[in-house]
């Protein structure tokens, strides 16, 4: 299956949200990881947003899959950015 590169931006004002909800977004990423469709995932380290590396089918997939992530069903990401990737080098295939 494709790798899909997904940003997330974060919008400072809603912080507190995300510290709020934060173990149950990372409870949903590493559901993800164990079930092999989120492949790599963690924040920036400026706090500005995040990024994760998906396994889907296609773009669909991939916005299906980041409906049920608790920030996003609590209005906690202010931009969602999906590309679909290709591996040249590494670990996810190539």
């Amino acid at each position: 299956m494709p790798n899909f590169a997904v940003e997330y931006t974060y919008a400072p004002e809603h912080a507190a949200l995300r510290d709020e909800h934060r173990p149950a977004h990372r409870d949903w990423l590493a559901a993800g990881y164990e079930s092999g469709v989120v492949r790599m995932a963690g924040p920036f380290a400026d706090g500005t947003g995040a990024w994760v590396m998906v396994d889907a089918a296609d773009r669909a997939g991939v916005e299906d899959l980041l409906a049920g992530d608790p920030f996003a069903e609590v209005g906690a990401i202010a931009n969602v950015r999906i590309n679909e990737w290709i591996n040249v080098f590494g670990p996810f295939g190539g």
